[in-house]
């Protein structure tokens, strides 16, 4: 079988070798031979691979940068809608589901000269229900909010390749998150950029503007092998306690992914390798608690000066299946300084809008960025579908509200006085340290007054970014004694 592993833009390299570290497990190598494509040389926004169908089951596990696993079921030649409508009713989708089952279909587009997606999405929807009707005798009704399956189509310039979804709900929602909170960075990109860091588990790691908890959370299910799917998988049982405010309880056991709606997979044979899959992580979890028997060997350390953000990272935190409570203190970013008696270690954060901050918490003082937050979530969410099947059209789409969206944080002089500030801290307490800042700001480095030493783009949902990497000079030794407070 052929998948394709959708991931956010410019994080294919990365994927590519999180994907070859999951092909190696024993438990994965148990299921037939993995062959995975050369990673691209240009943004994608995926990877592809041939494997058994199983493989699907092992990469909706344990792909922390994957945002979802599709399965290929035809690719042919088209030149108007009518041949979308023959190929998708050539293929045997009573094999696959039932009519009794939801439906969702969705159709991206790179160079396509048919003129409405709209209609060529209506196209394969029809084919799909018409070959469930004729064959079953009644025909699947259409959910386009929480369907039971998803079906996505890709159009070229020359070519329609139809895709079955294995992942259900994107992968980036594990199930542990309270709610967004002001500015969410998705999960599974938080993942991918610590993989560019070069973190490692054991070495230390902090963010001074934590919110949530995002980047902290991946870093530390990752030192103790957490898959970012274990929630969904339901793999604690009645232990786990997923909020049942984060993208609503689909991201729970009780609907898990979308290959366990699917016919292949609920043979035997496929029920047995999806349970040996979870019983080889679990046994994996609780060798790595014992090398990181307690939170204070995790070396993840957070602050954040809004209190409501510290608070609800503790409680995601909680539901991630995490020990104990996480390192995490309320402080402005000005004030932070590196854990005791750390002279080397990887800063990474997020700066969020101007606003917050300045204020110490509550609900009615950050009004005014949440809705600067609420329109970007409009366009985010408007998009997200093309970005998350690898298709990157929609950012040209998109670039002149997110060009308003940036022009107002660059605007915020109180914000640009604030990062002259913060690089200034950097430079005088955390000298030694690898610092990477995410921004769609691409005039960060001067704003700062620091030279970066990388910079990698990315994509933030349709927001065009970059990582930012900044090496900090060792201080003299008659400042150290300042340092290392």
């Amino acid at each position: 079988m052929r998948f394709f592993v959708v991931c956010p833009g410019g994080l294919e390299l990365p994927l590519a070798q999180e994907l070859a570290e999951i092909a190696q497990l024993p438990e994965s190598q148990q299921l037939g031979k993995w062959v995975i494509e050369p990673t691209p040389t240009s943004p994608t926004g995926g990877i592809g691979l041939a494997g058994p169908i199983s493989v699907a089951m092992a990469l909706n596990l344990h792909s922390r940068i994957a945002s979802r696993v599709l399965l290929q079921m035809a690719q042919a030649p088209y030149r108007q809608e009518e041949d979308l409508y023959k190929l998708a009713s050539g293929l045997a989708w009573e094999d696959w589901f039932t009519s009794k089952q939801t439906l969702r279909v969705d159709v991206t587009a790179h160079r396509s000269p048919l003129k409405s997606l709209n209609f060529a999405t209506l196209k394969i929807k029809d084919a799909i229900v018409d070959r469930l009707r004729d064959v079953t005798g009644d025909r699947p009704s259409i959910d386009t909010a929480f369907p039971d399956v998803r079906v996505q189509a890709h159009l070229s310039a020359t070519h329609v390749t139809i895709y079955i979804d294995t992942s259900g709900e994107a992968l980036f929602k594990r199930g542990w998150r309270d709610e967004k909170g002001d500015a969410p960075l998705k999960e599974n990109l938080a993942a991918g950029i610590l993989s560019l860091t070069g973190w490692k588990p054991g070495q230390t790691l902090f963010d001074p503007m934590c919110g949530s908890g995002t980047f902290l959370i991946e870093a530390a299910q990752t030192a103790l092998c957490i898959p970012p799917g274990a929630i969904r998988a339901g793999m604690y049982g009645n232990d786990a306690k997923p909020s049942r405010l984060a993208y609503r309880p689909l991201v729970t056991s009780a609907h898990g992914f979308g290959f366990q709606r699917l016919k292949p997979f609920q043979e035997s044979a496929e029920q047995e390798s999806w349970t040996h899959l979870k019983e080889a992580a679990l046994t994996r979890i609780l060798e790595k608690r014992k090398q990181f028997p307690s939170v204070d060997s995790l070396k993840i350390y957070g602050g954040d000066i809004n209190e409501r953000l510290v608070a609800m990272y503790q409680g995601n935190w909680q539901r991630a299946q995490l020990p104990d409570q996480p390192m995490v203190r309320q402080i402005d970013a000005m004030a932070s300084k590196p854990p005791s008696g750390v002279i080397h270690g990887t800063m990474l954060l997020n700066p969020p809008y101007g606003e917050r901050l300045v204020i110490k918490g509550g609900r009615g003082q950050d009004r005014g960025l949440r809705d600067k937050n609420d329109e970007f979530s409009d366009v985010e969410n408007r998009y997200e579908l093309n970005l998350e099947t690898g298709r990157q059209s929609a950012k040209r789409t998109s670039r002149e509200s997110l060009k308003k969206l940036q022009a107002q944080e660059e605007q915020d002089p109180k914000f640009v006085e604030f990062l002259r500030q913060f690089g200034q801290h950097l430079k005088d307490t955390f000298g030694g340290w690898n610092v990477f800042v995410l921004t769609a700001d691409m005039a960060l480095p001067g704003q700062l007054r620091i030279k970066e030493s990388k910079r990698t783009p990315l994509f933030n949902g349709p927001l065009e970014c970059r990582l930012f990497k900044f090496e900090m000079h060792e201080k003299r030794l008659n400042n150290e004694s300042s340092t290392n407070g």
